[in-house]
Protein backbone atom coordinates (compact mmCIF):
# COMPACT_ATOMS: atom_id res chain seq x y z
CA UNK A 1 0.00 0.00 0.00
CA UNK A 2 1.17 3.51 -0.81
CA UNK A 3 -0.27 6.55 0.94
CA UNK A 4 0.46 10.03 -0.36
CA UNK A 5 -0.27 13.08 1.77
CA UNK A 6 -0.41 16.04 -0.60
CA UNK A 7 -0.56 19.34 1.23
CA UNK A 8 -0.55 23.00 0.27
CA UNK A 9 2.32 24.06 2.51
CA UNK A 10 5.81 25.47 2.35
CA UNK A 11 8.61 22.97 2.95
CA UNK A 12 9.81 23.30 6.50
CA UNK A 13 12.57 21.82 8.61
CA UNK A 14 10.71 22.51 11.86
CA UNK A 15 12.36 20.12 14.34
CA UNK A 16 9.35 19.92 16.65
CA UNK A 17 7.02 18.50 14.00
CA UNK A 18 9.54 16.80 11.69
CA UNK A 19 10.51 14.30 14.40
CA UNK A 20 6.89 13.28 14.91
CA UNK A 21 6.27 13.08 11.17
CA UNK A 22 9.30 10.83 10.69
CA UNK A 23 8.23 8.70 13.67
CA UNK A 24 4.76 7.95 12.28
CA UNK A 25 6.11 7.28 8.79
CA UNK A 26 8.61 4.83 10.30
CA UNK A 27 6.16 2.89 12.47
CA UNK A 28 3.67 2.64 9.59
CA UNK A 29 6.27 1.00 7.29
CA UNK A 30 5.14 -2.59 7.98
CA UNK A 31 1.71 -1.65 6.58
CA UNK A 32 2.27 1.14 4.03
CA UNK A 33 4.80 3.38 2.35
CA UNK A 34 3.90 6.98 3.20
CA UNK A 35 5.00 10.01 1.19
CA UNK A 36 4.44 13.60 2.29
CA UNK A 37 4.33 15.95 -0.70
CA UNK A 38 4.37 19.65 0.13
CA UNK A 39 3.13 21.87 -2.68
CA UNK A 40 3.66 25.62 -2.69
CA UNK A 41 4.76 27.75 -5.61
CA UNK A 42 4.86 31.37 -6.78
CA UNK A 43 1.40 31.08 -8.33
CA UNK A 44 -0.13 30.05 -4.99
CA UNK A 45 1.73 32.82 -3.16
CA UNK A 46 0.54 35.40 -5.70
CA UNK A 47 -3.07 34.13 -5.59
CA UNK A 48 -3.13 34.51 -1.79
CA UNK A 49 -2.62 38.23 -2.30
CA UNK A 50 -5.52 38.52 -4.76
CA UNK A 51 -8.51 36.76 -3.18
CA UNK A 52 -9.60 33.56 -1.41
CA UNK A 53 -11.25 32.37 -4.65
CA UNK A 54 -8.02 32.83 -6.63
CA UNK A 55 -6.11 31.02 -3.90
CA UNK A 56 -8.53 28.08 -4.10
CA UNK A 57 -8.14 28.00 -7.90
CA UNK A 58 -4.36 27.91 -7.52
CA UNK A 59 -4.68 24.99 -5.08
CA UNK A 60 -6.88 23.09 -7.53
CA UNK A 61 -4.37 23.64 -10.32
CA UNK A 62 -1.44 22.52 -8.15
CA UNK A 63 -3.19 19.44 -6.72
CA UNK A 64 -5.10 18.21 -9.78
CA UNK A 65 -2.07 16.48 -11.26
CA UNK A 66 -2.15 14.00 -8.37
CA UNK A 67 -5.79 13.02 -8.94
CA UNK A 68 -5.05 10.80 -11.93
CA UNK A 69 -2.50 8.38 -10.51
CA UNK A 70 -5.03 5.57 -10.08
CA UNK A 71 -5.35 6.18 -6.36
CA UNK A 72 -8.32 6.63 -4.06
CA UNK A 73 -8.59 10.37 -3.43
CA UNK A 74 -9.60 11.71 0.00
CA UNK A 75 -9.80 15.44 0.72
CA UNK A 76 -9.69 16.75 4.27
CA UNK A 77 -12.35 19.44 4.32
CA UNK A 78 -13.70 21.20 7.39
CA UNK A 79 -17.28 21.32 6.08
CA UNK A 80 -17.49 17.65 5.06
CA UNK A 81 -18.75 14.64 7.00
CA UNK A 82 -16.91 13.99 10.26
CA UNK A 83 -15.32 10.58 10.60
CA UNK A 84 -14.01 8.73 13.61
CA UNK A 85 -10.95 6.46 13.61
CA UNK A 86 -12.91 3.35 12.60
CA UNK A 87 -14.61 5.18 9.72
CA UNK A 88 -11.20 6.41 8.59
CA UNK A 89 -9.71 2.90 8.86
CA UNK A 90 -12.49 1.63 6.59
CA UNK A 91 -11.51 4.21 3.95
CA UNK A 92 -7.96 2.85 3.96
CA UNK A 93 -8.99 -0.79 3.72
CA UNK A 94 -8.16 -2.77 0.56
CA UNK A 95 -6.67 0.16 -1.37
CA UNK A 96 -3.28 0.05 -3.08
CA UNK A 97 -2.79 3.81 -3.55
CA UNK A 98 -4.41 6.48 -1.39
CA UNK A 99 -4.01 10.21 -1.89
CA UNK A 100 -4.95 12.44 1.04
CA UNK A 101 -5.27 16.17 0.28
CA UNK A 102 -4.90 19.03 2.73
CA UNK A 103 -5.82 22.38 1.21
CA UNK A 104 -4.36 25.79 1.81
CA UNK A 105 -5.52 28.55 4.12
CA UNK A 106 -8.72 29.06 2.09
CA UNK A 107 -9.74 25.42 1.73
CA UNK A 108 -10.80 23.73 -1.48
CA UNK A 109 -12.91 24.74 -4.44
CA UNK A 110 -16.12 22.71 -4.65
CA UNK A 111 -14.90 21.53 -8.09
CA UNK A 112 -11.80 19.91 -6.57
CA UNK A 113 -13.84 18.19 -3.86
CA UNK A 114 -16.19 16.66 -6.44
CA UNK A 115 -13.18 15.18 -8.28
CA UNK A 116 -12.14 13.32 -5.12
CA UNK A 117 -13.70 10.01 -4.16
CA UNK A 118 -14.67 11.43 -0.78
CA UNK A 119 -14.19 14.49 1.41
CA UNK A 120 -13.99 14.04 5.17
CA UNK A 121 -13.44 16.06 8.32
CA UNK A 122 -11.62 15.19 11.55
CA UNK A 123 -13.67 17.82 13.36
CA UNK A 124 -14.64 21.47 13.29
CA UNK A 125 -11.46 22.89 14.77
CA UNK A 126 -8.79 24.48 12.62
CA UNK A 127 -5.23 23.20 13.00
CA UNK A 128 -1.99 24.54 11.57
CA UNK A 129 -0.69 22.72 8.51
CA UNK A 130 2.26 21.38 10.45
CA UNK A 131 0.04 20.01 13.20
CA UNK A 132 -2.58 18.50 10.87
CA UNK A 133 0.20 16.53 9.15
CA UNK A 134 1.05 14.94 12.51
CA UNK A 135 -2.62 14.32 13.39
CA UNK A 136 -3.26 12.79 9.97
CA UNK A 137 -0.20 10.54 10.20
CA UNK A 138 -1.29 9.35 13.65
CA UNK A 139 -4.76 8.57 12.29
CA UNK A 140 -3.25 6.76 9.31
CA UNK A 141 -1.19 4.58 11.65
CA UNK A 142 -4.24 4.05 13.90
CA UNK A 143 -6.37 3.10 10.87
CA UNK A 144 -3.72 0.71 9.55
CA UNK A 145 -3.48 -0.79 13.04
CA UNK A 146 -7.24 -1.32 13.17
CA UNK A 147 -7.23 -2.94 9.72
CA UNK A 148 -4.31 -5.23 10.63
CA UNK A 149 -5.41 -6.16 14.18
CA UNK A 150 -2.38 -4.42 15.66
CA UNK A 151 -2.83 -3.56 19.36
CA UNK A 152 -1.97 0.17 18.97
CA UNK A 153 -5.61 1.20 18.49
CA UNK A 154 -6.87 -0.41 21.70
Amino acid sequence: MQINIIIIDKKSKDKLYSGLIEYYIKIAKPFAKINVIEVFDKEIAKAHGISPQMAQKSYTKALSKYLNNGGYNIALDLSSKEVDSHDFAFLLKDKSIINLYIGGAYGFERDFLTKCNIAISFGKITLSHKLIKVVLLEQIFRGLSINNNHPYHK
